[in-house]
């Protein structure tokens, strides 16, 4: 169960979060529960927005890349919420089912180039505690990625050291169509709600 319950609509007066809002509602099919928790401090918020649109959504780096490489971060460090949202938006961005489904498997199935395969063992081995990233790791990636999308590939595996501490912390409660996404996306892989706890259970939405 969340630590922290989301903000609503009507407790929020900043417009230009309410626009913002209002886009996710658009593309995603709801607002994140992380950054409606966010919106209590509109600064940070306003700057975890234009964050996430400068690494996710712009540059050269595909966005279905990027939001496998977000989902293998999520993996890596147990984050279960995001695990949940990056399998939608990877599916929302025309990953195959199951391709995201076989996202443990990236170096022997045959749904993963070989440049992929280089992207998501870095994620893998950057997202863990230690980190486990190497020279060998970044040797792989120059033969696929110039640097500037390299500087791409590991924005969007910080990105997500912030969003998997914050919302594994948060215990952020899991909005009803992301886990409706992550049962239908990742039961392979072993997902569960665990303590995200779905947030129509407990009246945040």
């Amino acid at each position: 169960m969340a630590h922290m319950l989301p903000l609503e609509n009507e407790e929020i007066e900043d417009e230009f979060i309410k626009e913002r809002f209002a886009h996710y509602e658009q593309t995603r099919g709801f607002t994140p529960n992380s950054i409606r928790t966010m919106a209590r401090r509109p600064n940070v918020v306003k700057a975890f927005m234009a964050l996430n649109q400068a690494v996710l959504y712009e540059g050269t780096v595909s966005e279905q890349l990027k939001m496998m490489i977000s989902l293998a971060c999520s993996f890596s460090s147990g984050c279960l919420y995001c695990q949940s949202h990056m399998a939608n938006l990877s599916d929302i961005y025309d990953a195959p089912a199951e391709k995201i489904a076989a996202i443990l498997e990236f170096e022997s199935s045959d749904l993963f180039s070989e440049a992929e395969r280089a992207a998501l063992d870095l994620a893998f081995k950057a997202a863990q505690v230690p980190n486990q990233a190497t020279q060998k790791e970044f040797d792989r990636l120059n033969a696929y990625f110039n640097e500037e999308q390299i500087v791409e590939i590991v924005a969007s595996i910080s990105l997500f050291g912030y969003l998997n501490r914050w919302n594994d912390t948060m215990a952020t409660s899991l909005e009803p169509l992301a886990n409706e996404q992550a049962n239908r996306l990742l039961k392979s892989s072993g997902w569960k709600l665990g303590k995200h706890k779905d947030a129509t259970e407990i009246g945040a939405i």
